[in-house]
């Protein structure tokens, strides 16, 4: 078994950086895995590649951390501002992340402020990548603290922009999206929903999962994705085990509201369920795509935008439930 999660998490590294976009200049390693001195504080900056994105470095638990925030040049502190984490995929980058998810445009529209996090690289007897997120499955035996990372990140952005603390969301892309799903069981106080994109839930993630609220639920998928296979493998719990726990959790409606998208021209289906009338008014949906691999789908490649059906779905809710 050792063998073949190595050899899984070598595939993972060139499968799960996301959509084909191609982003404007690459990370540099170095710059966060030279250990520091404990602290805080940050130092933010403008990238030279963006002049509406700021790059934020700080020291966790002793590593040399960062992120990237995205937020609207007409930000109205006397709306609402909600946040969202778009999490990058096992092996990737929060800069590719950034430039294939497209979310400034729904940010511009929705007031909305977007932090785009970079994982850790990770040096364990099972697995070698330049980044991940650390939440079980194969990336067992990292002791990197990533969940007190993203809390730490919370904090210093609240220190700096007047966040609508109930509207705290968390999206992701493959292993970005288990980090999301761990968020959820591990930070639930202050995540109000979340969104995976060809991701999961590892075995350990699900088994130690206990969330403060009801929690609502977006999980795209596609049928032909055999990085994170719809069925399952023995380190990933299947698609259907992870909607089963969250409908079951939220006390939905056993059986959900099915909506049907065929494409025939195109060669593909979209199957919806939506689990409804759970506590709280929150839902649980799953999209399945029957063509769609490992990847963040667009409008133009499989008629469907994770970004915008991300965004749809989170912003209805707060740590209350639904908006009304």
């Amino acid at each position: 078994m050792k063998r073949i999660i190595f050899l899984f998490s070598i595939f993972f590294i060139s499968s799960c950086g996301g959509g084909g976009g191609s982003a404007s200049g690459s990370d540099n390693d170095s710059n966060f895995i030279i250990p520091a001195t404990n602290s805080i504080s940050e130092n933010c900056e403008t990238v030279s590649w963006n002049n509406k994105l700021e790059r934020c470095d700080l020291t966790h638990n002793e590593l040399e951390r960062y992120y990237y925030i995205y937020k609207p040049s007409n930000l109205n502190i006397n709306k609402s501002i909600p946040l969202l984490f778009a999490l990058h995929g096992y092996g990737s980058t929060a800069q590719r992340h950034f430039s294939y998810t497209n979310y400034e445009p729904i940010s511009d529209t929705n007031n909305l402020v977007v932090i785009y996090p970079q994982g850790y690289p990770m040096r364990t007897t099972l697995a070698s990548s330049s980044s991940h997120w650390n939440s079980g499955g194969w990336t067992v035996g990292s002791d990197v603290d990533d969940v007190g990372f993203i809390d730490t990140v919370i904090d210093l952005v609240l220190k700096k922009i007047m966040i609508d603390e109930t509207r705290i969301y968390s999206s992701g892309m493959s292993n970005g999206g288990f980090m999301s799903y761990h968020l959820a069981c591990k930070l639930s106080s202050k995540i109000s929903a979340v969104a995976s994109v060809t991701g999961s839930m590892s075995p350990e993630t699900l088994s130690e999962c206990k969330p403060s609220h009801p929690t609502p639920i977006l999980q795209i998928h596609g049928l032909q994705d055999y990085t994170v296979p719809y069925s399952g493998l023995s380190y990933m719990e299947s698609i259907p085990t992870v909607i089963d726990y969250w409908s079951e959790f939220n006390s939905c409606d056993s059986n959900p509201e099915k909506l049907i998208l065929d494409n025939f021209d195109a060669g593909y289906v979209i199957n919806i369920d939506e689990y409804k009338n759970c506590t709280n008014d929150v839902n649980v949906k799953l999209i399945l795509h029957s063509s769609m691999g490992h990847t963040w789908p667009s409008v133009s490649s499989l008629g469907i935008s994770a970004s915008a059906e991300v965004w749809n779905f989170v912003s209805q809710y707060n740590l209350d439930g639904k908006i009304n």
